[in-house]
């Protein structure tokens, strides 16, 4: 999609430039000049300027931010699995940065969410109007952050990422390879989005954003087929070689049991290069 009107000139932060954030900006440089905010500036994508801050330590990011900022979109991961550590990533970090940012008058906000602020458990489909009432304290943490950005004062978007998979994140498939993964049957409903899909529909809404369309406040991104766990399993074990399920292999997942919806996303214009995960672990399998 093209950006006019001098869309070289747009200046587009990411914040939290690691995995997702990372291929997220090497997307937009293309057509905009892309700032990467981590704490290793050195470790952002070629073609984007890196940025060396701590976003959960305020004093540094003194001076540090560019000025005249069209997008910023925030995208950070907890460095502790505990609760300061969601609390420092979702709320904190964002809190700081938005201080930093001072009288900057952004164009849009983007806020990298999580299907986990639900904790719908009866197989029910869910989409961007469901009740959100998190079950565990990661979620409540994340809720927290989605509020901070969309009372942040700027045109504000959450994006609600189901679970991530691709060629960086194969833990799922290692462990049904290596016999440590047996759901019971019939497992909970599962939700996912190839990596390369997550960071498509973000840059996705960035443009639309940087066009002039008007957004909604929240979008799912999550592929078009949400499927039992042992489907998945099942499906898996007839397409590679794997090893006998361990006695102590997992029996299920993480995240109740629900179906996420990606209407929204889709009538965007959105398109998915993984649209189920039959595509996205087919292609990870013929990689190898």
């Amino acid at each position: 999609m093209a950006i006019t009107e001098g869309s070289k000139a747009r200046r587009i932060l990411v914040a939290g430039c690691g995995k997702l954030g990372g291929t997220i900006a090497t997307l937009l440089t293309a057509s905009a000049t892309v700032y990467g905010l981590r704490r290793n500036p050195d470790r952002v994508p070629d073609g984007v300027e890196g940025i060396g801050a701590d976003l959960t330590r305020p004093e540094t990011l003194t001076g540090k931010l560019p000025e005249g900022l069209d997008i910023v979109i925030y995208c950070l991961t907890p460095s502790s699995y505990d609760q300061q550590g969601y609390r420092d990533a979702y709320v904190t970090g964002l809190a700081n940065l938005l201080e930093a940012l001072g009288g900057q008058s952004l164009k849009h906000l983007f806020f990298v969410s999580s299907s986990s602020v639900y904790s719908q458990d009866d197989d029910s489909w869910v989409d961007e109007s469901s009740p959100t009432k998190p079950a565990r304290f990661s979620g409540e943490q994340v809720l927290a952050g989605e509020q901070t950005a969309l009372e942040s004062g700027h045109p504000a978007t959450i994006i609600r990422y189901s679970g991530i998979y691709g060629p960086s994140r194969r833990r799922f498939l290692e462990e049904v390879q290596e016999g440590r993964m047996n759901p019971t049957k019939p497992a909970p409903f599962s939700n996912r989005i190839h990596e390369e899909d997550a960071a498509d529909a973000a840059a996705h809404l960035v443009k639309l954003a940087l066009s002039g369309a008007t957004l909604e406040t929240c979008y799912l991104a999550s592929d078009c087929e949400p499927v039992r766990l042992d489907e998945v399993v099942d499906w898996v074990r007839q397409q590679t070689p794997c090893a006998e399920p361990q006695p102590d292999a997992r029996k299920g997942g993480r995240a109740g049991s629900k179906r996420c919806n990606n209407k929204r996303l889709l009538s965007t214009g959105f398109q998915f290069r993984y649209p189920d995960f039959r595509a996205g672990y087919r292609a990870m399998i013929d990689q190898g």
